[in-house]
């Protein structure tokens, strides 16, 4: 789901600033843990580039870049859990259109992710 379709959904619990919506609920742990990882995929892309600039075996960068998605994948993963536990269960919780937002909104964002 492109920017602009995501502004036009309804929050799902989610707060609202004035820069965009913000996720609520998000366990400081959590969100260190998702950073550090974030962190380490950083330096994991700075590897694949002195790899290529280095012209090493093919096979080898490949198997680097499928470490680096899967770590990607581990993130979203988590992501994904906060947001279930707390968005989604509260527009649940509150019932009719807020929960029926919620449920076109996660369709949308499990097709997109899911690619």
């Amino acid at each position: 789901m492109n920017e602009r379709a995501m502004e036009s959904l309804p929050r799902c619990g989610c707060e609202t600033a004035s820069e965009g919506r913000k996720a609520t609920g998000v366990d400081p742990e959590i969100k260190a843990r998702n950073l550090r990882r974030l962190r380490r995929i950083e330096g994991q892309v700075r590897g694949l580039q002195k790899m290529v600039e280095e012209d090493r075996y093919c096979p080898e960068i490949l198997v680097q870049v499928a470490s680096v998605h899967e770590a990607l994948r581990g993130v979203a993963r988590e992501l994904m859990r906060n947001h279930l536990r707390h968005c989604v269960a509260e527009a649940v919780r509150a019932g009719g259109p807020a929960a029926e937002r919620s449920y076109d909104e996660l369709l949308e964002l499990i097709y997109t992710t899911s690619r």
